[in-house]
């Protein structure tokens, strides 16, 4: 195993420990209007929660063919955004029939969502992913998921960026959670950042 393998590891386990562990700092919502309103409706249509991280600002989410996003904030001069999308399990099974992806299993949905969606932000093949661990459902009331660590291409859409980490959340037979993170340095800064979203979003 070569020391840059060893170093991504050991990345993203931190990640796992930050974002899905640590506690939630915020507790301030923004009016349940415009842009937060189509937000809420989809949040409730598959059973979630969600509390606005402090630090964070509203912006507007990338909603196009192949980025179809629903939500997204960041931390103002930190170079560091999220992006949600939010879906029913039959919006799910709609989006990769349309585009002819096939998946047998309801219950792994994420993994073909995951993919799909790496695609249309990287040209690279390799990408780094880790399956999220009984104990870290179990808190986010969800019943599978996985996290991907890739490099993105550069492009004025993602503002530039040069890395993103997304993060999967699955209820079955209830919809998923996509959350993907944007960051230009892969250091403390980004573990902060992250840690200040880390449970702003649960399965009831």
């Amino acid at each position: 195993m070569t020391a840059i393998t060893k170093s991504i590891k050991h990345f993203l386990f931190v990640v796992l420990l930050l974002w899905l562990v640590a506690p939630a700092f915020a507790q301030v919502k923004p009016a349940v209007k415009g842009q937060f309103k189509n937000f809420y409706n989809s949040l409730a249509e598959v059973n979630l929660n969600f509390t606005f991280p402090e630090g964070f600002k509203e912006i507007k989410p990338v909603n196009t063919e192949s980025l179809p996003f629903d939500y997204a904030m960041e931390i103002p001069d930190a170079d560091f955004e999220i992006w949600f999308r939010i879906n029913t399990q039959k919006e799910d099974e709609k989006f990769l029939s349309d585009k002819n992806i096939h998946v047998t299993n309801p219950d792994s949905l994420y993994v073909s969502l995951a993919q799909d969606q790496i695609s249309a932000f990287t040209s690279e093949k390799v990408y780094f992913k880790r399956a999220l661990p009984p104990y870290i459902l179990d808190r986010y009331n969800a019943d599978t998921g996985a996290t991907y660590l890739f490099n993105l291409n550069d492009s004025p859409i993602t503002k530039h960026y040069k890395y993103a980490l997304l993060i999967m959340l699955q209820k079955n037979k209830m919809g998923t959670v996509m959350a993907i993170c944007f960051t230009n340095e892969k250091g403390p800064d980004f573990f902060k950042n992250m840690n200040k979203a880390g449970n702003c979003l649960k399965f009831k």
